[in-house]
């Protein structure tokens, strides 16, 4: 098992080898759990050191290819995905979403393209979502070596039948379902659950009744980790949910630096000397030129006169 070594600077966490799901199972009533949503190579690079595992989250879908909802999203594209943030990333857990169609049909089906995930994009695990009707289709997949991480509440998956992204469990008569559904797939197997979209007080509840942690978003800080969208806390996207809170805005600085280029381009001030290539006064593919080496004449010694 890994061992996260803490530095004294900025939350930073530097570890021996990659972190795998046992080991975030095994935080659970340990150590809050931090994770953030990964979708390319560059931003998995920035956020390994910070984060206990990262998120290949189908929100891709809306967050970089611009759908309504996650449901468009293929697996060919989660893959591609997956495989960029591993290739970016060498100490954090890579979790990658099985999106919607690849995992319901048949735990066979699951399994396939489970395995299939895995092997392409060389993640640590898989996230799925739904409550007890998924639960014999994460056993199967959970005893066959692939760990699972479950995803109950709010599944944006199930957008069309739930009629919208709304949140859960607000009223008591809705904690029932919801506390089976996180029963029944900690019973499966699962060495985490995502939480989202859920009143606090259930949220607490939910994290006491079972023993995989539970991760949350917009679920209060009675979860045992959080995860957010990596582009909402950073200020990129022009809408946020009420649980985000914007950490960076990085949006604006990306539109001024953008101004400023597009000034420069139509003022001629871009590029300047310093970044433009000068002639060389000297081909450096030239041949160095071989000189005859002179030999020193012999001089001859007159005989001695006798």
């Amino acid at each position: 098992m890994s061992v996260q070594k803490p530095t004294t600077s900025k939350s930073k966490q530097t570890t021996v080898q990659r972190l795998s799901a046992p080991y975030i199972r095994s935080l659970k009533g340990a150590s809050p759990i931090v994770s953030l949503t990964a979708y390319h190579a560059h931003t998995a690079r920035i956020i390994d050191p910070y984060v206990d595992f990262m998120l290949v989250g189908d929100s891709l879908g809306m967050v970089m290819h611009g759908f309504d909802s996650t449901v468009p999203v293929p697996l060919d594209l989660m893959i591609m995905h997956g495989a960029a943030v591993v290739r970016g990333s060498s100490r954090a857990l890579v979790v990658v979403d099985m999106p919607f169609g690849s995992y319901e049909e048949s735990k066979e089906l699951a399994f396939r393209n489970a395995a299939r995930i895995m092997k392409e994009t060389g993640c640590g695990a898989v996230k799925l979502e739904g409550g007890s009707y998924m639960a014999e289709t994460i056993q199967y997949l959970t005893e066959r070596g692939i760990p699972v991480m479950g995803h109950i509440g709010l599944t944006p998956q199930s957008v069309n039948t739930m009629g919208g992204f709304k949140t859960q469990g607000r009223v008591k008569e809705e904690w029932a379902a919801i506390e089976k559904d996180a029963k029944d797939i900690d019973k499966a197997g699962v060495f985490a659950m995502v939480v989202e979209g859920v009143a606090e007080p259930l949220a607490a509840k939910l994290t006491k009744l079972v023993i995989a942690p539970t991760i949350g978003i917009g679920a209060s800080k009675e979860c045992d980790g959080q995860i957010l969208v990596l582009e909402d806390m950073l200020g990129l996207s022009p809408w946020v949910p009420k649980f985000v809170k914007e950490f960076g805005q990085i949006g604006a600085a990306i539109e001024g630096a953008v101004e400023l280029y597009a000034e420069e381009v139509r003022n001629r001030t871009f590029p300047s000397e310093a970044e433009t290539y000068k002639m060389l006064t000297k081909d450096p593919k030239a041949k160095p030129e071989n000189k005859p080496v002179s030999k020193p004449t012999k001089t001859k010694k007159r005989p001695a006169s006798s």
